[in-house]
């Protein structure tokens, strides 16, 4: 029988916390599932929509999930997708993602949704899969859902947003196989772009700028990030406000960042008074973050930007996801790769992956080996 879907209510929170307990037990480490009061402000969000369903029969709520929005942006995550146990393989999952995305991509409310899916079984990439959603890529280690997982980045497109993406013409050279990747995943193109020339950067020195202080004060940090940015401009971090603020003794530089202890993981935002000024240190800030909990911490780089995208990876960290069109400008959109670095040890032995996804893998393991393991001269001496 169909279920009915509805727009979640704020008098569901009390069995919408049960359902997500039944689903994830305690260790999820998501305020929409667990904290009243930030369920209650995204039932509330105009720029959001969440919806449940529940049995026709006999009223219970069996299912969920969300469209997380944001004013200023037309990027949403699609977030907290939860069928109870008694309920599953019904197309409950895949009947809610239709409908948020009916009514925030088809409306054009949206020029896109993304989602981070588990890899612990194949369910999950499926159902996305089956509404309209593309693999973009691996994040492996991103979670700490009792014990490390990897996630994969699906997204969904508003119809002729592809076509709008402004041309890159030069990247770092070990972007290129990902670029690759995604043209054949996605039916995208990147006709003309070659390596950048010249070797990567080199970081700081040992020992420079180890002395960091991180301000853990999240109003604090809020207010001087809209005093450091007042606008866009300077940054560009969908749906993640910044609650540490990372800084030498001497304050040159200011690291803005998102640290999820629950869940073990970091974003790095910006840095003031430009990215440029932190770029050196990406290694003493990701040391700091990781002794504050982040066995894994994140950037988003515009794929344009060759100079941050090298200082990156010169630092360790390894692009496993590219976002086609994820930032409007103008009449057109920019993309970004996403990079990462983990702490704790990867290991995808216990990873499910549908073939689709199948090749960002592959592209993963090649770059991080090419990154982290020794090349035959470095063995020899």
């Amino acid at each position: 029988m169909n279920p009915v879907i509805s727009p979640a209510a704020c008098a569901d929170i009390a069995e919408l916390r049960q359902l997500y307990y039944a689903v994830y037990g305690p260790h999820y480490p998501v305020a929409l599932g667990t904290d009243p009061a930030e369920m209650a402000r995204l039932i509330e969000d105009p720029y959001s929509l969440w919806l449940v369903g529940r049995c026709a029969d006999t009223g219970a709520l069996t299912a969920s999930a969300a469209i997380h929005g944001e004013p200023g942006s037309r990027i949403g995550r699609l977030e907290g997708i939860a069928v109870h146990p008694e309920h599953r393989s019904a197309g409950l999952a895949a009947a809610l993602t239709e409908a948020l995305c009916a009514g925030m991509l088809d409306t054009g409310r949206l020029d896109s949704v993304y989602a981070t899916v588990r890899t612990v079984s194949s369910g999950p990439q499926r159902v996305v899969a089956r509404n309209g959603f593309r693999p973009l890529g691996i994040l492996p280690n991103a979670v700490d859902l009792r014990s490390r997982e990897s996630l994969a980045l699906y997204a969904r497109h508003s119809a002729g947003v592809l076509d709008r993406r402004n041309p890159v013409t030069e990247v770092p050279a070990p972007l290129l196989p990902l670029l690759r990747t995604a043209e054949a995943a996605l039916g995208i193109r990147y006709p003309g772009v070659r390596a950048g020339s010249g070797p990567l950067p080199a970081p700081a020195p040992h020992g420079a700028a180890e002395r960091l202080e991180m301000i853990e004060a999240p109003a604090f940090v809020r207010r001087r990030f809209r005093e450091r940015f007042p606008c866009a401009e300077g940054w560009f971090y969908p749906l993640h406000t910044p609650n540490v603020l990372l800084t030498p003794e001497d304050g040159r530089f200011e690291v803005y960042a998102y640290l999820n202890r629950a869940g073990g993981y970091a974003s790095l935002l910006t840095a003031h008074p430009d990215p440029a000024a932190a770029a050196a240190y990406l290694e003493p800030v990701t040391r700091a973050l990781a002794r504050a909990g982040a066995g894994y911490v994140e950037a988003l780089v515009p794929l344009a930007h060759q100079e941050a995208l090298s200082a990156f990876l010169a630092q360790g960290f390894v692009a496993g996801a590219l976002y086609p069109a994820m930032r409007a400008d103008g009449d057109g959109f920019h993309d970004y790769a996403v990079l990462s670095r983990s702490s704790e040890r990867i290991d995808f032995r216990g990873v499910a992956v549908e073939p689709p996804l199948q090749p960002y893998l592959d592209c993963y393991t090649s770059a991080w080996a090419s990154t982290h393991l020794p090349t035959s001269p470095e063995v020899a001496s």
